[in-house]
């Protein structure tokens, strides 16, 4: 059967196939309509088949028994029979019934075929984590909302689960905040962009930018919530501010800086223009956050904290004065003090803050959670202390890092990780006990866009390494990377390709980059537009 990820338990009590044809019906308890709406349209779209109203065929069950994201897959002679926990699990299920269709399941529209059939089969599932997350970063660069909607097609294809949306930085602004427009007005453009890896004296001298509008996100969300993906965004502050205090100087450090005449940041890597310290810069991003919560019901707001670069602060009598006013040691705990209001703020209105594990400095935020990126120690240290932890390790599931040590490879960023890397990840160390084990909510792959100017780079980027990840996040692995069946895996995969195919999905293949990703001895493209 090939399936990814892999199931909890997939039997076969008897030889046989259930054949679909267009008088196969479909039914649905009461709960389950949505479900039941997107396979119809699903299978009509890719088979032809309307799967009419009706007993019989294929039936969509609640069962009260299983964990919301649970199923189980009957397909017997007698018929299909998906039952599931909650909604979310019926639909999760329904993405395991359209990989036993074969490849050609996942067209949008039907080929001169018959003979849609299903295997007899048995299958018992359930994910490992809740939390099976993917970052998409569309400040460094643009993705226009249609590339992000397919995007959440193939997060639901993979049965991930949240979206985490890095909506602002240094290099651009990309959310619609009406009581501040020159945010988008100002801040969603830059003038131009550093081409390739550390690379800063070569330019592409062509503008980037683009935002979404309120409504667009609000399109987005309710395309994820059909899919059951929770979208999180992220809203960078105090530092990877340069982007919001080019539009509104006076978000920054201005008795140390002329940030006037600022601009958009055109370098990739960390600025060292961070947000001051003040209450009217409180205010603005109190407000900023209304509108953001209107938008986004996640219950996690993630509000980065990393990278924030203190000289400013250091050199500010303005952030001096705010340092001995509060009673703190240092800049540390000045940044901890920044974090800690907008945590209290967050919980006031019945949401939780996430950020990176730059946040344990200084002293962690109550109730906050960590996206541990720097390795594990984060997360151990987090974990330990009580709090809940998302694992991203940069070493191990940064997927804007190089797939192989080629010269042939575009771009030779950071670490070198093959598809076997990252499904030999494990996101729960060793050294935990069961209790601060238990505290790690999920895992979570990023994909950072320096280097990826367009939809076709972050194809490129994420697959196949996307699908291996999602087996890591959902499948009930073993716990030791070495004992893990990496010869299964890629057989699986060899089927998976061509399901990635039929999506249209232009991932790396595994002989080696396409002939448009080679580039000996080049370190970006010029050509190519904004960006690398």
């Amino acid at each position: 059967m090939d399936l990814i990820p892999a199931p909890l338990s997939v039997t076969s009590p008897e030889r046989g196939e259930y054949a679909l044809d267009p008088g196969t019906t479909l039914t649905a308890d009461p709960g389950l309509e949505d479900v039941e709406s997107w396979l119809r349209a699903a299978l009509n779209s890719a088979a032809g088949l309307p799967l009419r109203p009706g007993p019989g065929g294929v039936e969509l069950r609640l069962d009260g028994s299983l964990a919301p994201e649970a199923y189980r897959l009957s397909v017997s002679p007698d018929g299909v029979r998906l039952s599931a926990g909650a909604p979310a699990g019926a639909f999760l299920g329904v993405q395991t019934l359209r990989q036993l269709l074969g490849p050609d399941a996942y067209r949008r529209a039907p080929l001169r075929r018959t003979g849609w059939v299903l295997p007899y089969t048995e299958i018992e599932d359930a994910p490992r984590f809740g939390w099976r997350g993917v970052l998409l970063d569309v400040s460094r660069h643009f993705l226009p909302k249609a590339d992000v909607l397919r995007f959440l097609d193939l997060m639901a294809v993979h049965k991930l689960n949240v979206l985490h949306l890095h909506l602002t930085d240094d290099q651009g602004w990309r959310i619609e905040i009406k009581r501040y427009p020159r945010l988008t007005q100002v801040a969603s453009w830059r003038e131009r962009s550093m081409v390739g890896f550390r690379a800063a004296e070569r330019r592409n001298e062509e503008p980037h930018g683009g935002f979404y509008t309120q409504d667009d996100l609000r399109e987005i969300v309710a395309y994820a919530d059909a899919r059951h993906i929770t979208v999180v965004p992220e809203i960078d502050l105090p530092g990877h501010s340069q982007a919001a205090i080019s539009a509104y100087p006076e978000l920054g450090n201005t008795d140390v800086v002329d940030t006037a005449g600022l601009s958009v940041w055109t370098d990739w890597g960390i600025s060292d223009n961070v947000l001051n310290v003040s209450e009217p810069t409180l205010r603005f991003f109190e407000g900023v956050l209304e509108e953001v919560l209107e938008i986004f019901p996640s219950q996690f707001v993630h509000l980065g904290g990393d990278e924030c670069r203190k000289e400013q602060w250091k050199l500010s009598p303005a952030a001096q004065r705010r340092i001995e006013g509060l009673g703190l040691a240092d800049e540390e705990e000045l940044q901890s003090w920044f974090i800690g209001h907008f945590d209290s703020w967050l919980a006031e209105r019945g949401r939780r803050l996430i950020g990176w594990d730059e946040i344990l400095e200084g002293g962690l935020a109550p109730g906050a959670a960590v996206s541990s990126w720097r390795g594990y120690q984060g997360g151990v240290a987090a974990a330990k202390a009580g709090h809940d932890v998302v694992m991203c390790p940069e070493q191990h599931v940064y997927l804007d890092h190089r797939q192989a040590a080629g010269e042939d490879e575009p771009i030779p960023v950071g670490f070198v990780r093959t598809l076997e890397d990252v499904y030999r990840f494990e996101p729960v160390p060793a050294e935990l006990d069961a209790a601060a084990a238990a505290r790690v909510i999920g895992t979570q792959a990023n994909l950072w866009t320096e280097f990826m100017n367009d939809a076709r780079d972050v194809d490129y980027r994420a697959f196949p390494r996307l699908a291996a990840f999602a087996e890591v996040a959902w499948s009930d692995l073993p716990r030791e990377p070495a004992a893990r069946d990496w010869p299964d895996f890629e057989r699986r995969m060899a089927t998976h390709y061509a399901r990635l195919d039929a999506l249209g999905v232009e991932y790396r293949p595994p002989a080696g980059p396409h002939p448009w990703q080679r580039r000996p001895g080049v370190q970006g493209r010029p050509s190519d537009g904004p960006g690398n």
